[in-house]
């Protein structure tokens, strides 16, 4: 007894080890693997200059409109914005990913955009997005920009200027026109207080600034030619763009003579692409003010901006700006050229918020007329989903991002999602609890049922039961009833089995029989009747 409790406790050290040790590698081979590499530009991390929390939170609650925008983020893949509700009101942001966009997310992304009507800006300045960016004729360097002419100063605590940096570029934006086909009024125009404020971008511009973007450039796909897709022929807009003198800097020198450093002349900053007149169903105002549900043309729009931290914190807000060495103005600089040059009127930068809350704005449907009033009135009927699966996860919440992207991959439903872990759980729960605690198992391949081996067999009792192995086979052979082989004379049976070595195994008392023995005897039970 002392030795069957001893291995008993051998045996539950040994599972109890294995469990811990097996534990503590499924969550540090999460960890290992992203060690050292931090987790930016989430719209839900503040304190950081690097993130995007002032961007979210003026979208929840932008300047001048009576409501908010509804505000998500998306853990999982891309994958999934097809099955999004109102996908034509929806906008998709990704910035700064840090990991490439896989060609099924990036199919998934183009549909989104040319068959559901949906909105897209996406941020990098790298060819992490390139596969998707592909798709709309558009390509991003994987190396920064340098501009001579539009770059930027940053200013120290005493006024004076730091040393200029060639990477912090700025340009003079259009929302929705092409710079590069203005007039020259129009490029001449700044946006008035009025236009900002009623979010009406038409014919002007607005100074945007960059920190260390890379250039981007279009070229024309077989969905820019009229006789392919006559009906519904894509716009493509070049929105800012770079001087005649930037370059992409592929050696790392900084030098704009060295021909391993490309100087195109045409590099663009950002580039929108629109899919107009694409059927969706909404509801519209019909006879009495009532909304019905028809089908209604949307446009489809994906812009793409050559640097994440366009959007950031620190580029969002002048007063943010200010603290680091910025300026509204650029009088007096001679350096480089100075954006308030380019534009006549309301020509100080203000932050890229003023801009991008107005790109944003137009990328939606609240100019769709035939879109319901009701609707297009009320800016919580439009959602602004962060995507937050293209950042590399913390070391902490690594594990559990990973689990909650294969939950979601399963179901984007909010309740189902929660529905899932909650079973998952519970099933652990009851597994702790039903197993009883012993040490003969079998595995059975269903995880609500837990049984057990059957207890060892005594050894005094094999005898007996290849004795009862034997007269089953014998009445099964001669296809007897129980009843029947039980009335049967001795005489009767031992004829019926005729091998006298089974004759003496089935009536003898007094003889007794080794395990190799007995063996030898199931052997020939098998055999017995073949013949």
């Amino acid at each position: 007894m002392a030795e069957e409790n001893e291995n008993n406790l051998d045996f539950n050290t040994v599972v109890i080890g294995s469990i811990a040790v097996t534990v503590v590698l499924l969550l540090l081979a999460p960890m290992i693997m992203v060690i050292g590499k931090d987790t930016s530009y989430s719209a839900y991390e503040s304190d950081d200059l690097a993130q995007l929390s002032e961007m979210r939170s003026d979208m929840s609650d932008p300047t001048g409109l009576p409501d908010s925008y509804f505000i998500a983020n998306t853990m999982s893949t891309p994958m999934l914005v097809n099955d999004w509700k109102d996908p034509h009101r929806t906008m998709l942001v990704i910035v700064s990913p840090e990991k490439p966009i896989d060609e099924t997310a990036a199919d998934a992304i183009y549909d989104f955009v040319t068959e559901k009507g949906g909105k897209v800006i996406i941020a990098a300045d790298n060819t992490n997005a390139n596969r998707l960016a592909s798709k709309f004729g558009v390509s991003y360097f994987d190396s920064p920009l340098l501009d001579q002419n539009q770059h930027w100063l940053e200013y120290n605590e005493d006024g004076t200027t730091a040393l200029p940096v060639w990477q912090n570029v700025w340009s003079v934006a259009s929302v929705e026109n092409d710079v590069n086909e203005m007039e020259a009024g129009a490029a001449r125009k700044g946006c008035s207080e009025f236009q900002i404020s009623n979010n009406d971008p038409k014919s002007c511009r607005i100074p945007v600034m960059f920190r260390s973007p890379t250039g981007i450039r279009f070229e024309p796909t077989s969905e820019d030619l009229p006789q392919q897709n006559p009906d519904n022929q894509r716009q493509v807009s070049v929105l800012a763009s770079a001087s005649s003198s930037a370059f992409i800097d592929i050696v790392g020198d900084g030098d704009s003579s060295n021909p391993a450093n490309p100087a195109p002349g045409d590099l663009s900053l950002m580039i929108r692409v629109d899919y107009p007149n694409i059927p969706v169903y909404d509801k519209v105002t019909g006879k009495g003010g009532f909304s019905d549900l028809e089908e209604i043309k949307v446009t489809g729009s994906i812009v793409f901006v050559s640097d994440d931290e366009a959007f950031s914190n620190r580029l969002w807000d002048i007063s943010t700006a200010a603290e680091t060495g910025m300026r509204s103005s650029c009088e007096g600089v001679v350096e480089s050229k100075c954006w308030m040059n380019e534009i006549n009127d309301n020509n100080d930068w203000n932050g890229n918020s003023v801009y991008f809350q107005m790109l944003i704005h137009s990328m939606m449907e609240f100019d769709n007329t035939q879109l319901s009033s009701q609707i297009r009135q009320d800016t919580s009927n439009f959602q602004i989903v962060f995507d937050e699966s293209r950042h590399v996860t913390g070391t902490i919440s690594a594990p559990f991002v990973a689990a909650m992207s294969t939950v979601v991959l399963l179901t984007s439903n909010t309740f189902l999602k929660w529905l899932v872990v909650l079973n998952v759980g519970l099933l652990l729960l009851v597994s702790m609890m039903v197993i009883p605690e012993k040490e003969n198992w079998r595995h059975v391949f269903d995880l609500t049922r837990f049984n057990q081996r059957p207890k060892k067999l005594d050894s005094s009792t094999y005898k007996l039961r290849v004795k009862q192995a034997l007269f089953t086979k014998v009445r099964v052979h001669h296809d007897l009833t129980r009843d029947q082989m039980a009335s049967k004379p001795p005489a009767e049976v031992q004829a019926m089995i005729g091998d006298p070595r089974l004759v003496e195994l089935a009536y003898s008392q007094t003889r007794t029989y080794s395990p190799q023995e007995l063996r030898q005897l199931m052997i020939a039970i098998r055999k017995w009747g073949k013949n």
